[in-house]
């Protein structure tokens, strides 16, 4: 069976267009909030869809989606209660690719089989592991087969080639390409770096022909263009989202941002 993924990364790649994933944390600020924030996201296009489960220590993300984290998991939001609103989700969307962003020891409280059973019975297409390395992935390679779901791997500018091989051989969806060191933000970005990521972009597409999306740092339609002259097949974008979803008239600033990234320039 082909996966969402596929198909979408194909239509997008016949059309020539490159693909936008925008990141929200499941059940911030509210339930209804986060459906109806998940929502306008697909009303505006996007290609794909990555949803974060929050987490109490979550080491990859800068302080604004550390902060929706730490309200939602105030707020007595679940593990369980995420999966549920991705049901949702997928009813509203058949087509669209949803990926979930989440750390091990919340796999490990739901317990892993039931977590990717779950997964699977939600909609879910991808499952990224933040904090699970590659070489610890076998426990779960299994699991993630049986339900047809693609595990998602994260490459830096720092990876050595060895490991390089070893992702690329075991990465389904697309890989994630962190842009630049350090957590997720909306910093400004370095044009040396930018750059440079052009290696790092021919370094993976020499090993495999799945997707490069990158990440951590992409806040606008600029930096959505420099990561497409380096080679990337589409940008994901998240602290800026849980930004502008925190503001008065929320819904029209997305609106606006959503729009800018979907026409960022290409070449």
């Amino acid at each position: 069976m082909t996966s969402r993924y596929t198909k979408r990364f194909a239509e997008l790649k016949q059309a020539n267009l490159k693909a936008f994933m925008p990141f929200t944390v499941l059940g911030w600020p509210d339930k209804e909030s986060s459906l109806a924030l998940i929502k306008q996201m697909i009303e505006s296009g996007v290609s794909a869809l990555e949803l974060g489960f929050a987490f109490s220590d979550p080491v990859a993300d800068g302080p604004l989606i550390q902060t929706a984290d730490f309200e939602t998991i105030a707020s007595g939001f679940t593990v369980t209660q995420g999966l549920d609103l991705i049901k949702e989700v997928r009813a509203y969307d058949a087509d669209i690719p949803i990926g979930v962003l989440i750390y091990y020891n919340l796999i490990l409280a739901h317990g892993p089989e039931a977590f990717f059973k779950d997964a699977a019975d939600a909609g879910i297409d991808g499952v990224l592991i933040a904090d699970l390395p590659v070489d610890s992935s076998s426990e779960v390679e299994p699991l993630a087969k049986e339900n047809n779901i693609d595990l998602i791997f994260l490459i830096s500018p720092v990876t050595a080639a060895k490991r390089m091989d070893l992702i690329t051989s075991k990465a389904g969806g697309f890989i994630y390409l962190l842009s630049r060191l350090g957590v997720t933000g909306t910093h400004e970005r370095s044009q040396s770096a930018d750059r440079a990521l052009a290696t790092t972009v021919s370094e993976i597409k020499k090993r495999t022909e799945i997707p490069v999306m990158a990440g951590f740092g992409i806040s606008n339609a600029t930096n959505a263009g420099a990561m497409y002259k380096a080679g990337c097949d589409g940008v994901i974008s998240g602290s800026k989202v849980i930004e502008l979803a925190g503001k008065p008239n929320a819904a029209e600033h997305l609106k606006e941002f959503y729009k800018s990234m979907l026409s960022a320039p290409t070449a």
